[in-house]
């Protein structure tokens, strides 16, 4: 809980002009120094105020939007700007002032002393209403409306309430509201309704109606209502706030239900909340859904028992409906608190500003809400750098005293002094924004303190850019301590950010220190390509055998510094290395590939095998080299290239193969040269795979080659049994089982001879089933002919003879006229056809048969 702090003083003491109240937490318990952010902010009303209060003392005073009304203890009412300079001054009485009421407008006033005076006048013209009584007059309320001239009302309080109406004659007519019921101490008059406090309770009175609403009792009767005075306040038309001793009641003003009226008044009041609070209520104001409440405060002194008078309370309080939760409490020194009763205090606020005004005898200060601004300075204060920037940046159209980019250095000069140098580096981004010169200071100031590697990464390298001189000294910087922080930077940064001649003299310099440095050496080669010197970053690259060098030869179309680099290229990456080349042909061709590799044959082998892979016509001159090739550095890809190549020689591979002595692909050779016996003899005897044997056979389906494999095999039980598991299909078993010696022990004898049983059954149910499919579909086809030759021919006048090409109806169709249609659709008249041919009574189709589709070939005859 804050508290406004000031020195006490005594009463013989001078004021002195503070218009600023300082805050400190008022309870011992709590910490000196709070981190809950204070909801108002507090100033005194000083200038004319502090004139006034030096010889007088403030008695009431009404706040309008435009202007304050403050009443004395010597009868004086003074017209005050919001400042507080006096614009008026009204000698009303020599007593004090109790009760100063103001329209809406502002336009008129009602005043009320301690010597029974009433007065109600226009401030702009002094006529209206001017009365002496015989007792004081406690309060005045002028109807808000009072300007309008239909409502030219208001009540006055001491022993009575009286209503006071200027009627069409331009005389004032006085009625009797109520009495009897003890001094009247407060006036409230909203709309239509009058609320006003006695020494029984609160009554409200329904002007429209004439009738009174309610009477609200006050809760603690042991207090005297002229030391605790009643608080009353309206915060809308219907909703009235009653403070009285420790209480507080929200009282709401519903219409009645018209069922339920009978006799009682057409609205009523319901207490929608009612709670103690802890000290006594001086003043109340409303504040959005919640309650400004200014409290005189007693304590028990630590020395003594007797109670002494603490400093006043303003508190904001959230009413719950039985209780209320405390928003916050601050406790304030006002002048000469020690010697104020609760009397002595009134809190008035301006309708539609949160402004509230705590008025004491010698002491007015002004509470109003914290804005953006105040929130701000409470964030700095309490060094929330980072809140307080995001709080600029978003209300940055609202704050008045502050400036986003000041906040922001202040949070940098705050993060540099605690030493965390990156995030001070980091938000320098977003501070400084496109401002040069802010950033070329801190860049040096950076420098001073032995950190320009935190802000280098920060640094603007788009539409704004700092001087070359800026980025090289970084550069040298990390030059000096940092190799790999150089090299990442310079991958970072545009090369234009600098004067690149003088990085790569400064690389140079230190490469000689140091030339096998890698980190280096990759960066200078990064700004030989800034500078567009390709063919020295080229060397570098292939020197360091970096990934990067590739992309640099298709990125700067390098081709031509490569043709004498295809040897360190394969070196380093075949893979790569060949696909770049063949995937280049027209910009290095092959015949300078193979010359640049002609001394090293194993790339020579992975260059060539690629380039068949893709195309087994290019490179088609060098199929003879490729035989050796393959042969040295890669037989498993020899069969393959043997089998696809069209434009190998094939003695020349077969010198090669017999050489190497490779008998698969030597048989290979052999077979597709016609020597098939020569190749049958080299699986036979070289091999002994008696399957590969059987497959050559039966790829090559030569019934002499499987005459050879029998007699080769007919003296090899294992053989035999392998042409009897697989020559069913091919020969006929009878063959060889009757060349086999009797007495020939042959192992899997019984297995073979079933298998070719099975497979022999298998060939039979074969035939028999393809043999009934065969008969099958024949009956099925011959009958959908059938069908089809059956069918009806159209014969319209749109068809013609097709001998004469005449119509092949006549025009007249009544009398007779004979047609010949055969199944081939060809129609012709019956005098048109020649006799009948060779067979009697049959007669065939001239067009197909000139066809020689054959007598009866797709012909059906038809007569009409």
């Amino acid at each position: 809980m804050a508290e406004v702090e000031e020195e006490g003083r005594k009463p013989s003491e001078e004021f002195t002009d503070e218009s600023e109240i300082a805050f400190e937490d008022r309870a011992p318990l709590e910490e000196e120094d709070s981190e809950e952010e204070p909801k108002l902010k507090y100033e005194r009303l000083s200038n004319g105020v502090t004139e006034i209060l030096q010889n007088d003392a403030a008695s009431c005073m009404t706040v309008h939007d435009k202007f304050l009304a403050l009443g004395t203890h010597f009868g004086k009412v003074f017209l005050l700007d919001i400042q507080g300079n006096v614009t008026q001054k009204f000698e009303i009485s020599s007593v004090k002032i109790n009760q100063i009421s103001l329209d809406e407008s502002g336009e008129h006033v009602g005043i009320c002393s301690e010597d029974g005076k009433v007065q109600v006048f226009g401030l702009y013209t002094r006529e209206g209403f001017h009365e002496n009584f015989d007792c004081p007059v406690k309060v005045v309320a002028l109807h808000p409306q009072f300007t309008r001239s239909n409502y030219k009302q208001f009540v006055t309080g001491g022993n009575k309430l009286l209503l006071y109406e200027r009627n069409w004659l331009n005389r004032w007519k006085t009625s009797v509201l109520h009495e009897g019921e003890g001094t009247i101490t407060n006036i409230q008059w909203r709309a239509n309704l009058i609320a006003w406090a006695n020494n029984v309770g609160v009554k409200i009175y329904d002007i429209s109606t004439k009738q009174r609403i309610t009477n609200v009792l006050r809760d603690n009767v042991s207090l005297r209502p002229d030391m605790y005075p009643c608080s009353l306040c309206w915060k809308d038309n219907t909703t009235l706030i009653v403070g009285w001793g420790t209480s507080i009641k929200i009282c709401v003003v519903k219409e009645r239900n018209p069922t339920e009226m009978r006799d009682l008044p057409s609205r009523y009041v319901e207490i929608m909340s009612a709670f103690e609070t802890e000290f006594f209520i001086s003043g109340l104001a409303p504040l959005a859904d919640q309650l400004v409440t200014l409290f005189f405060v007693k304590e028990n002194s630590d020395q003594m028992d007797e109670e002494f008078r603490a400093r006043p309370r303003l508190d904001i309080i959230q009413p719950l409906p039985e209780s209320c939760e405390e928003i916050s409490s601050d406790a304030l020194t006002v002048r000469y608190f020690q010697d104020n009763e609760c009397r002595d205090y009134r809190l008035e606020h301006a309708e539609g500003e949160s402004l509230f005004y705590i008025i004491s005898p010698k002491d007015i200060v002004v509470a109003k809400e914290r804005d953006q601004d105040d929130h701000i300075d409470w964030l700095l204060e309490k060094k929330k750098y980072e809140e307080a920037l995001m709080a600029a940046e978003i209300s940055f159209k609202n704050i008045k005293r502050h400036d986003v980019q000041k906040i922001g250095m202040a949070y940098i000069n705050h993060l540099v002094e605690k030493g965390d140098y990156d995030s001070a580096a980091r938000k320098c981004q977003k501070v400084l924004g496109k401002n040069m010169e802010l950033w070329e200071n801190e860049v040096y100031r950076f420098k001073t303190i032995g950190q320009l590697k935190a802000i280098s990464q920060y640094l603007p390298r788009g539409d704004l850019r700092l001087r070359p001189a800026i980025y090289e000294m970084i550069l040298h910087e990390f030059l000096k301590t940092d190799y790999e922080g150089f090299a990442t930077l310079i991958r970072e940064w545009p090369g234009e950010l600098y004067n690149n001649m003088a990085i790569v003299q400064a690389v140079t310099d230190h490469l000689k220190r140091d030339p096998t440095n890698s980190t280096l050496l990759t960066t200078l080669a990064e700004l030989y390509t800034y500078d567009q010197r390709y063919d020295r970053a080229l060397e570098i690259y292939l020197r360091l055998r970096h990934k990067d060098v590739y992309q640099l030869i298709h990125k700067h179309n390098l081709f031509s510094s490569i043709e004498d680099k295809i040897v360190l290229l394969m070196d380093f990456d075949k893979e790569k290395a060949v696909d770049m080349l063949l995937d280049n042909e027209d910009k290095i061709s092959t015949d300078r590939v193979v010359e640049e590799l002609a001394d090293r044959p194993e790339l020579l082998h992975v260059y060539l095998h690629k380039l068949f892979k893709r195309d087994h016509h290019k490179g088609q001159k060098y199929h003879e080299r490729q035989i050796g090739l393959y042969a040295e550095y890669d037989r498993p890809n020899l069969l393959p290239f043997l089998r696809d190549s069209t434009h190998c020689p094939l003695e020349k591979a077969l010198e090669i193969c017999q050489q190497r002595n490779f008998v698969e692909e030597t048989v290979f050779l052999l077979s597709r040269m016609g020597n098939c016996r020569r190749a049958l003899q080299m699986i036979m005897e070289e091999l002994e795979d008696v399957d590969k044997a059987i497959e050559f056979a039966k790829e090559q389906d030569d019934a002499e080659l499987w005459e050879d494999l029998i007699s080769y095999s007919i003296d090899k039980p294992p053989f035999i049994t392998g042409l009897l598991n697989n020559i069913g299909t091919h020969v006929d078993p009878i063959l060889l089982i009757h060349r086999i010696k009797e007495g020939m022990e042959i192992p899997n004898l019984r297995d073979s001879l079933v298998k070719i049983l099975q497979d022999y059954n298998l060939q039979i149910l074969l035939r028999e089933g393809c043999k009934k499919i065969l008969v099958a579909d024949s009956l099925s086809l011959l009958q959908k002919m059938h069908r089809t030759q059956m069918r009806g021919v159209r014969v319209d006048e749109e068809n013609i003879c097709e001998s004469c090409h005449a119509t092949i109806l006549p025009s007249d169709m009544a009398k007779p006229f004979s047609v010949v249609v055969f199944h081939c659709r060809h129609m012709f008249h019956k005098e048109c056809l020649p006799s009948s041919g060779t067979i009697p009574g049959v007669q065939f189709c001239n067009i197909c048969s000139a066809k020689r589709r054959g007598p009866g070939s797709g012909i059906l005859e038809m007569k009409k």
